[in-house]
């Protein structure tokens, strides 16, 4: 499995993605090969012979950190969603304004984010859509991911004073996810615009209730 030159997750990519990152340890650059192949070519059709080829390790030394595959993508996707909350919610605090302007530059910031060259979509979405559902490693991730979302979402949305705080935090997570999945089957970013567009009437239709 050889990549190509149209693979995402090149070290270009800018600081959202845990592939690009340069590894500091043994275990590191395991995460980071398997990261970059997970995205590239998939989570089930990378094969762990592909990983320590591309990582230049032994298999001794990935079974030392990793018990498993399935551990290894647990881990994995745990270093993404860090990486890229991280990069996200910073993106975020820089924004000046009250909470509906925060609210609304989240599709800003997504805008940008589909506008990488190494843009892949969310990996845990990509996960999700290839794993059972009943994966309990990979369901607890994309749940604990969502979360930190939410909560974000809750906190700018109870500020605002909307009266349903929970379902305008979970209308905009909806159109953050369906952003997300159309900008990387599309390779347009101008989702993100769209998706901006409908949290807009949202917002004015709930602060008019």
């Amino acid at each position: 499995m050889e990549d190509s030159p149209q693979d995402f997750c090149s070290l270009q990519t800018s600081d959202w993605s845990f592939a690009a990152m340069e590894p500091k340890t043994a275990r590191d650059k395991i995460m980071t090969a398997a990261s970059h192949l997970f995205c590239n070519h998939g989570f089930a059709a990378t094969g762990i012979d592909t990983i320590l080829t591309r990582a230049g390790t032994a298999k001794a030394t990935l079974y030392h950190h990793f018990k498993s595959k399935e551990d290894l993508i647990a881990a994995v996707l745990e270093a993404e969603g860090n990486t890229w909350r991280n990069w996200f919610f910073g993106r975020l605090a820089a924004v000046e304004g009250p909470a509906r302007t925060r609210m609304l530059a989240v599709f800003d910031v997504l805008e940008d984010w589909f506008s990488d060259p190494g843009f892949y979509g969310c990996p845990f979405i990509n996960a999700v859509a290839e794993f059972d559902t009943g994966n309990d490693a990979v369901r607890k991730a994309a749940e604990k991911h969502k979360e930190h979302i939410l909560t974000w979402l809750k906190a700018q949305a109870i500020e605002l004073k909307v009266p349903d705080v929970t379902e305008t935090a979970r209308s905009f997570a909806v159109l953050l996810d369906g952003a997300i999945v159309a900008a990387q089957h599309t390779r347009d970013p101008s989702f993100a615009r769209t998706a901006k567009h409908m949290a807009e009437h949202h917002l004015d239709a709930v602060q008019k209730a």
